[in-house]
């Protein structure tokens, strides 16, 4: 019945005007998010948050989960052993108890190792406190800090600076990749100006090293071969 009078009035209508009155679109969510922006502005999902392109971590340390586990047992064990002397001796106290806690997070904090990670067009240390983020794509210098251990430096053309062992790079190759790719983006761009030997002397090394693993592995493989040949043979020889 309801719809039955609808459609008499929009025939009414019609009769009247010449024309149908269209029915208003329905507000999607993008169109609902948009509202009050400036003109030409690009709308926002109403609801969720995109993920900013190249913000996936591409290459990691490898390495970085048993270190972090070593850091770990290092700190308990040093707490244990404190709290177990402290303890034998007759001395333990509350207070003395949270000193030895505060000495073993110290030394936490000083095993762990920074964590490496790089994406496209960035590479990011992240520490006990903060992390450290570049833009590869737009480095300006990287050089070489020696002291108690190694250290890389790099900064980009915005004046973050990210520090870390170039060791990591040796061992991770896919992390020396994504820095190499954005240091040579960089290059060609004309903003690196600063440090070109220190990267090359690394590549140097790096992939000398990556070359050296990929011609003794068929070595290795070989060497297998062989010993499972001698195993099925001595099988062989105690079954007969």
């Amino acid at each position: 019945m309801r719809r039955h009078q609808e459609r008499s009035a929009i025939q009414a209508g019609y009769r009247r005007t010449g024309s149908i009155r269209p029915r208003p679109a329905r507000r999607s969510g993008y169109a609902s998010a948009a509202r009050g922006t400036a003109p030409g502005a690009k709308p926002i999902p109403a609801t969720g948050a995109a993920a900013l392109p190249g913000e996936r971590v591409l290459a990691g340390d490898r390495d970085w989960p048993r270190r972090f586990r070593f850091a770990v047992w290092s700190a308990c064990a040093l707490l244990g052993a404190l709290l177990l002397l402290d303890g034998a001796a007759g001395t333990l106290t509350p207070v003395r108890g949270l000193v030895w806690a505060a000495f073993a997070l110290a030394a936490f904090a000083v095993l762990l190792p920074r964590r490496v990670t790089a994406g496209d067009g960035w590479l990011a240390v992240r520490g006990p406190l903060r992390e450290q983020r570049v833009d590869t794509a737009r480095l300006v210098s990287v050089w070489s800090a020696h002291g108690t251990e190694p250290r890389l430096v790099l900064r980009d053309a915005s004046g973050a600076r990210a520090e870390f062992d170039p060791r990591v790079l040796a061992d991770n190759p896919l992390l020396w990749h994504r820095l190499d790719v954005g240091a040579r983006r960089a290059r060609a761009a004309g903003l690196l100006v600063e440090g070109v030997p220190v990267l090359r002397e690394l590549a140097e090394t790096i992939d000398g090293g990556s070359a050296r693993e990929i011609l003794a592995l068929p070595a290795r493989q070989q060497d297998q071969r062989q010993d499972r040949q001698q195993d099925r043979q001595q099988d062989r020889r105690e079954n007969a």
